[in-house]
């Protein structure tokens, strides 16, 4: 049985792919400092060391006996990355670096790394296939195409095949509700939509109604966490079968405005939600959403979750208990 490393296993996507890869019969070490993680997402069938990817020292023991690595220990949010590039250069690019030579010194072959849309910048052509030119608007996007890059560096020195995982917009929570941890500083639509529906703030803002779409509001990807986790699955098997190293878009291939995100929580919730509108944010595009034909022709992955009243409810149903 293989063992697989996931790094940032305790946080909302991690937890999510702990839980299918335990499902699909490999055996699973989850590594995380529980800085943003959660205790409640860890799953008793899996290994958890509480580590931190700076730390050397305690990755390299970790990273002994495994056969890949799933990395997705990031921070992540765009506007801090502005704030404190250092932050962001320290933890996302000097703990890539780590744990790349953590995996060669421990002589593991096999990576799927968590990337983001937010390699592409504004887009060029929709919908956004892998072949789009990368420009990132900002830093937090300019780690993520730097960690590609060193991925094809040791690829191309090391030997160490990977996977590196484009996401556009993960959302929802697992149908059986395993996974409980909520995010603590939403920086997604969902769960700020999420946070108005429940009186936690005052109303809900909506940035620009002037967009070149049908509604006048922006258009995103909202792709399930649960279809991104079956990603990282087959993503996991085709490297330990000896695949060659892919990049990969994960998205539904279709865009739903920040309107129709709404009604959904309205129709689920029934409810209605305060919404204030405002001016248009600079930099955020009319419409952002992925081609995934290569991942299908990759993986054979689909997406199933392509009803966004599907994801909202099950987003709801961690939220409201």
């Amino acid at each position: 049985m293989s063992e697989v490393l996931v790094i940032g296993g305790a946080g909302y996507i991690g937890s999510h792919v702990v839980k299918d890869l335990l499902a699909a019969g490999f055996k699973v070490k989850v590594y995380d400092n529980l800085s943003t993680g959660h205790k409640c997402n860890l799953f008793k069938e899996a290994e958890f060391v509480k580590g931190d990817i700076l730390d050397f020292a305690t990755l390299d023991k970790a990273m002994s006996d495994v056969s890949a690595v799933v990395f997705l220990a990031a921070k992540k949010a765009v506007g801090e990355s502005m704030e404190n590039p250092a932050k962001y250069a320290l933890n996302n690019i000097n703990g890539t670096v780590n744990v790349l030579n953590a995996m060669s010194k421990n002589n593991v072959k096999a990576i799927v790394f968590s990337s983001s849309a937010a390699v592409y910048g504004n887009p060029q052509y929709i919908p956004i296939d892998e072949n789009h030119p990368l420009n990132p608007l900002n830093f937090y996007g300019f780690t993520k195409v730097e960690t590609e890059r060193m991925l094809e560096w040791y690829d191309r020195l090391k030997g160490i095949k990977y996977a590196s995982l484009r996401y556009f917009n993960a959302a929802g929570y697992d149908e059986a509700g395993d996974i409980k941890g909520k995010d603590e500083n939403p920086q997604n639509l969902l769960p700020i939509v999420m946070s108005a529906a429940m009186g936690e703030r005052p109303y809900l803002e909506v940035f620009g109604t002037d967009y070149d779409t049908e509604d006048g509001t922006c258009i995103r990807d909202y792709i399930h966490v649960s279809d991104l986790a079956k990603a990282h699955v087959l993503a996991v098997k085709k490297l330990l079968a000896g695949s060659s190293s892919m990049t990969l878009n994960l998205g539904t291939g279709k865009g739903t405005s920040v309107k129709e995100v709404i009604r959904a929580f309205e129709k689920v919730l029934k409810i209605k939600l305060p919404v204030k509108y405002a001016s248009r944010r600079p930099g955020d595009p009319d419409k952002l959403y992925a081609s995934n034909e290569e991942a299908f022709k990759q993986l054979g992955w689909r997406p199933q979750y392509l009803d966004i009243e599907d994801i909202v409810r099950t987003f709801a149903a961690v939220y409201m208990k």
